[in-house]
Formats: structure tokens, sequence, C-alpha cells
């Protein structure tokens, strides 16, 4: 099964792995599951860094990608086209990105965020 990790999700692998729930961490350790981080997790956290709100390097990035081994996974037209019928349901942009990127790919998001349960068709494994 493929799994988006939500950038909340990235970071606590990196830092915080006991905050995942015991369901998220049990999908998270199979390995028959394929782990996908989405290119927009790595940009808000580039941004999040710049701006002091995260201690993030670039090379923690790619430390936490290789641990985990996650793919990264672009950000294209089709996922982008998606934001035009997404409800707003969640104002932050990044997360909105995020949720477009799931259904246009048809993948599950792993997320403690409640407000991704409010979208039709998005799976959220927490």
């Amino acid at each position: 099964m493929r799994l988006l990790l939500d950038t909340a999700v990235f970071i606590f692998a990196a830092e915080a792995p006991e905050r995942f729930s015991k369901r998220a961490a049990s999908f998270l350790a199979n390995p028959e599951n394929t782990l996908e981080l989405s290119a927009v997790s790595v940009a808000e956290i580039a941004i999040k860094s710049s701006r002091g709100k995260l201690a993030f390097s670039h090379e923690s990035v790619r430390e936490t990608v290789g641990d985990i081994q996650a793919r990264l996974l672009p950000f294209t037209a089709a996922h982008a086209s998606q934001l035009f019928s997404l409800p707003s349901h969640h104002k932050d942009p990044f997360d909105r990105q995020i949720i477009s990127q799931a259904l246009a790919e048809g993948i599950a998001v792993v997320t403690p965020d409640e407000s991704f349960r409010l979208y039709a068709g998005v799976k959220v494994i927490w």
C-alpha cells in the first residue's frame, strides 16, 4: 500500500516517533507499504526552517528520507488541478496540496490532522 506522509508525521519520524499512534506506527513499520513524502512537505520544511519555525536542515530531510526509506512524490500539474475542486475545509495551503495529491494519486495519508477526514475520498491513517 502506498502511504503519503503528512509533514508532521515526517517530522515525528525524525524527532519523536513515540508520537505516532499505534495504528500509524504499525502501518509505517510494515515493509509491504511504500512510504512517500510530498515535495510539498520538503518545501514546507524549508520555508519554516528559513523563518526559524523549525530546526531542520536540508541534510536532515535527506537523512530522514533515507532512514525511513521514503520516496519523494513530485507535485504535478494533475495534483495542482485537483485543488480547483477541493472544498475549503482546511485553510493550510501545504495541507491542501497534500490532500490534492492523495486524491489525485488515490493513496492514503498518514496524519494526526483530523481536518483531512473532512475530504470525501481521502483515506486517513492515524
